[in-house]
């Protein structure tokens, strides 16, 4: 199951999240990233956040891929 970590700069002070589903996906619109599930959009952050977007599920092929949001 895709699964995916949201760190938040800890000078921000907000929780991290973790988003999963089994039809979760990650996309770059504009400047923000987008997680949609079945149903549609259920997680966006904009780049000028400064968050950090890690995938954590056991799928292998996609343990090496870590995007970052920087601020523009």
């Amino acid at each position: 199951m895709p699964a995916y970590l949201i760190i938040h700069p800890r000078d921000q002070r907000k929780d991290d999240a973790l988003v999963q589903d089994d039809n979760l996906t990650l996309t770059f619109e504009g400047s923000w990233a987008v997680l949609t599930d079945s149903q549609g959009v259920c997680f966006a952050i904009p780049s000028g956040q400064g968050a950090s977007i890690q995938r954590v599920d056991e799928d292998p092929e996609f343990q090496d891929q870590t995007p970052t949001l920087h601020k523009e």
